[in-house]
């Protein structure tokens, strides 16, 4: 394979123009935002696969779903096949006076390269692509099956993800899947992650009157809807931020696997401030030694937005309402329906005042954790020769919705690979792609292709 390392290498400005032509593409996913660019992105999407030597190119559609990107290469009989996942719509830009340059408008600072996506996931688009391109320009051929996939919807949850993937199971069928969209460790780190957290989220609005009323003629005997929500919220936590709620755990037990990853993994709390942004005395939950447990292991609460009037429209009033969204990220054992039934108990119970409470905008996802895999060590061995030191092993604190559905309806191994790093700002401003850690992830990817073809056929999961 090293005539295909050595093509990579002589070819990565073209990665990198790939990937600056796709985060040019306003691809958001989100209600309120036009829908014409995802069709553009996807349309931009099946025209790099089909450059880079794909065949069988295909934007694929379900009634209601933005578009999927399908391309294959299937000419190596008696050989596994690999199914690799990226998505290609977006995140909302976010405050756009706070970007340094514009969200969609690539930009190379300090070797990295700056725009919306280009971590989240257009990086994993590119990196399918180029891997891919490098063992068919410089072999003539991968050295197995391949058949790629990317998403349309990814950033809102892939809620037609599922049954797109039963009405696809045919052609989508394989062996194994590498989904490239989660994060390494650290930059420069490669990093599969076998453990995510689920996410339960709602939309909570409190009522105590019929209309907002003046602060000075009606404040004191009028119960403040604000003060009422607020201290729902409160009782949802501990002073150390651990989870309160009667009936939820507050961690769970970790396999043999997963405590020796995290005693070889060293983070403390400089590391956790630096790369997240922490004023100067704002605490930190959790002891050195305990952060990365309560990351990826222990469920975690967080209020999304809050709202009952506004700056603009500020006046000593006593709000009628107010309304925030919330989100549990739960983890391996905590059913999503329980979880959330458990949640909307609490908060009625400690609703003060008579106020109306109102629950809505459910969305549910189970946590993940992968099962153990010939697919998975291969990735491990194939990752550290990309990167040039070993793979890590982790959690993740977030939610992937599409990993289990994946697992279950195509029945095969999957390994998550990292893409972006603690620095990359995914799903905030100045988002951004280490192009150090984009070389090293498409050298990972073509060494996985051979690593996976030595292995031949596996269990499927």
């Amino acid at each position: 394979m090293q005539k295909a390392i050595d093509w990579a290498g002589q070819n990565e400005r073209r990665a990198v123009d790939d990937l600056s032509a796709l985060i040019r593409m306003p691809s958001v996913s989100f209600p309120g935002f036009p829908e014409r660019p995802l069709d553009e992105s996807a349309e931009a999407v099946a025209a790099l696969l089909k450059s880079r030597g794909l065949e069988n190119v295909e934007i694929l559609r379900l009634d209601g779903a933005f578009p999927y990107v399908y391309g294959d290469w299937l000419h190596q009989a008696g050989k596994p096949t690999l199914l690799l996942y990226a998505h290609h719509d977006v995140q909302p830009p976010g405050r756009e006076p706070l970007w340094k340059s514009a969200p969609f408008d690539p930009q190379e600072r300090e070797g990295r390269l700056y725009g919306r996506g280009s971590a989240d996931d257009k990086g994993g688009v590119v990196i399918h692509a180029s891997a891919i391109a490098a063992c068919l320009e410089a072999l003539g051929e991968l050295p197995l099956n391949v058949k790629v996939l990317i998403e349309g919807e990814e950033e809102i949850g892939s809620p037609h993800l599922e049954a797109f993937l039963k009405s696809q199971a045919a052609r989508l069928a394989a062996d194994a899947m590498v989904l490239a969209d989660t994060s390494n460790f650290d930059t420069g780190v490669p990093s599969i992650t076998t453990a995510l957290r689920g996410l339960v989220s709602f939309d909570v609005t409190v009522r105590s009157l019929t209309t907002s009323i003046h602060s000075g003629m009606w404040g004191g005997p009028a119960p403040d809807p604000v003060q009422a929500l607020s201290r729902m919220i409160a009782s949802v936590c501990d002073k150390d931020g651990g989870i309160a709620v009667p009936g939820l755990p507050r961690g769970r037990k970790l396999s043999a696997a997963e405590e020796k990853s995290l005693k070889a993994l060293t983070y403390g709390k400089a590391a956790l401030r630096r790369q997240s942004g922490f004023l100067p005395k704002t605490q930190v939950l959790a002891k050195d030694g305990a952060i990365l447990r309560k990351l990826w292991y222990e469920p975690a609460f967080s209020v999304n937005a809050f709202e009952a009037s506004s700056r603009k429209d500020c006046a000593n009033i006593v709000n009628d309402q107010a309304w925030c969204h919330m989100g549990m990220r739960t983890v391996d054992g905590m059913d999503p329906r329980r979880t959330l039934k458990a949640m909307q108990n609490h908060l009625k119970r400690r609703a003060p005042w008579g106020v109306s409470v109102e629950f809505s905008n459910v969305t549910a996802s189970p946590a993940w954790k992968a099962p153990s895999s010939p697919v998975v060590e291969a990735a491990a061995r194939a990752f550290s020769r990309g990167y040039g030191r070993p793979a890590a092993f982790i959690g993740c604190g977030g939610s992937i919705p599409f990993a289990g559905p994946f697992s279950k309806v195509l029945g095969a191994p999957v390994v998550l690979e990292g893409v972006g790093d603690p620095y990359a700002r995914i799903h905030s401003e100045n988002e951004s792609m280490h192009l150090g850690d984009l070389r090293k992830a498409i050298r990972g990817e073509i060494y996985l292709f051979d690593e996976l073809a030595r292995l031949g056929r596996w269990p499927k999961a």
